[in-house]
């Protein structure tokens, strides 16, 4: 018996060899060609990794770190933590190939059940729910522009949330090579996005020390006149001050906490290249090389973009906002250039929905294909279509853009994130904690790339307080991801029910053989 046997396994069973393919007992054929490059894969992951979290969330993290550097050291560990979440997770996929981003590895390790609710979470509570957040900051960007702060709950907002998601699906359904070429674009938006703040930023620190311009503006010398290091006050979002004199080591752990659960949310979509390993030309190469690459430039990215947000912005006013790039180019320029900050911004969040809505078509076809959803959704292109080289998940792009406009009709912005955080990070634990069972119990296993241990442990030591945490401040939120989970244990005894008894229905035949 091997670990996916079934559900009734021992968790460190000796499995014979990497088969998993869900209910059918039988492993799924591929459903995608191995056409994309090192390229296509490294555009993909900064597509989604480089995306809303950057441009809205350090105001957030700031307000809950006693400085701008301790604030930077924050960005720092989020970057290297995920690092190493995805260091880990491209052993897993060079050594337990498969679609379905983390699907096929906690199959191969607990068990089917536990492959199944990776699936069940994935494509019905963590895929549409990212889809949800990044449509709701792309609305609330434009809203933002034209100094519109408290419509995110109005119907309006959540009409042109979903109009947002249904463009950005019509144009994944093109085909694989149509969206690949549009993540390039969207990904040389971002990388300008970065470079105008980071110019911006440099621009003024060269025309202080060339003494071009000196501004009598309170608290914009604050670089320059200010420690770094030093600790002040800041102001939340609720408009209440954190005096970090007056909190003791417990307060002041909880607030740090809260700043690297930001950091880790910003960092978000770092696994995403998993989801497309089946249709790598070699994965074993060209999934090491793209995480090792990427990641890098997006902590350097993350680092200097903040570093930019204090030489533009008074540190009081950092905290206080949630668009922190508009603010500062409004800040520098005035309000005309705060509004091209938004449309270049939204351009950003575009790329992140396409990046993702990309990749979770892929989640779902690979579930389709394990026979833990209907088989229509694991279909290639549409029936309706002739074009041989439509190669588009069409059925599954649907699917998922039905659950996305649910979220964004009953969801909101901070809900969502929660959810999405507390029901990823618990897979991302899981996964952290297998990969070290792994280790253990089959050290010979064929790894292309291997890190070092300390890798998944440490990010299962950090995941498991990530979900710690959200389980106990958002115990609405915890107890939605209990019953998602209920409701997916209920459809798969179910289905396993219904197939023991069409089994023993088919072998009570009569043979008509002769």
């Amino acid at each position: 018996m091997t670990a996916n046997d079934g559900d009734d396994a021992p968790l460190l069973s000796e499995p014979a060899v990497p088969v998993y393919g869900g209910l059918e007992g039988a492993p799924p054929q591929p459903s995608f060609k191995r056409n994309l490059g090192t390229a296509e894969a490294f555009s993909i992951i900064i597509s989604i990794v480089i995306g809303s979290g950057i441009f809205t969330s350090p105001g957030a993290i700031d307000s809950n770190v006693p400085s701008p550097g301790a604030a930077l050291i924050v960005w720092l560990a989020g970057g290297v933590l995920a690092w190493t979440g995805a260091a880990t997770m491209a052993e897993l996929g060079t050594a337990i190939p498969g679609e379905g981003g983390v699907q096929p590895y906690l199959q191969y390790i607990f068990g089917d059940v536990f492959g199944f609710l990776a699936a069940w979470t994935w494509v019905i509570a963590i895929v549409p729910a990212s889809l949800a957040i990044a449509s709701i900051v792309f609305v609330e960007s434009i809203y933002s522009a034209v100094g519109v702060t408290d419509q995110s709950d109005k119907l309006a907002h959540k009409v042109l949330a979903m109009l947002v998601i249904l463009v950005i699906s019509m144009a994944n359904s093109v085909s694989t090579q149509f969206t690949t070429r549009l993540n390039r674009f969207f990904v040389m938006t971002k990388f300008a996005a970065i470079l105008a703040i980071v110019t911006a930023g440099f621009a003024v620190v060269v025309s202080h020390l060339a003494g071009w311009k000196q501004t009598t503006e309170p608290g914009s010398q604050d670089w320059l006149t200010r420690s770094w290091f030093g600790p002040r006050n800041t102001v939340t979002l609720d408009g209440s001050e954190i005096e970090w004199s007056k909190l003791n080591g417990w307060e002041t752990l909880g607030h740090c906490s809260a700043a690297l659960y930001g950091a880790l949310w910003a960092y978000s979509g770092w696994d995403k290249v998993i989801y497309v390993s089946a249709e790598l030309s070699a994965p074993a190469r060209q999934l090491p090389l793209t995480i090792n690459t990427a990641i890098p430039i997006v902590i350097l990215s993350f680092i200097a973009v903040n570093i930019a947000y204090y030489i533009l912005l008074p540190w009081g006013i950092v905290s206080t906002t949630d668009s922190v790039a508009v603010t500062s180019f409004s800040h520098l320029l005035g309000p005309v250039f705060g509004v091209a900050a938004a449309a270049l911004i939204c351009l950003v969040v575009a790329g992140s929905l396409l990046g993702c809505s990309f990749v979770a078509s892929r989640m779902v076809v690979a579930a389709a294909n394990s026979n833990w959803l209907p088989g229509f959704l694991g279909r290639i292109g549409s029936s309706m279509r002739s074009n041989s080289t439509a190669d588009a998940p069409v059925n599954a792009i649907i699917f998922t853009t039905v659950c996305t406009i649910i979220y964004i009709f009953f969801g909101n912005f901070r809900a969502l994130v929660t959810f999405n955080g507390l029901a990823e990070y618990t897979f991302f634990f899981l996964t952290m904690i297998g990969a070290i069972i792994l280790r253990i119990r089959e050290p010979q296993l064929h790894r292309p790339y291997k890190p070092v241990i300390f890798a998944p442990i440490v990010f299962a030591l950090v995941s498991g307080l990530v979900v710690a945490r959200g389980a106990i401040f958002a115990p609405r939120q915890a107890v939605v991801l209990v019953a998602v989970w209920v409701m997916g244990l209920g459809l798969y005894r179910g289905r396993r029910e219904w197939r023991r008894r069409r089994e023993e229905k088919g072998s009570s035949r009569p043979s008509t053989r002769i």
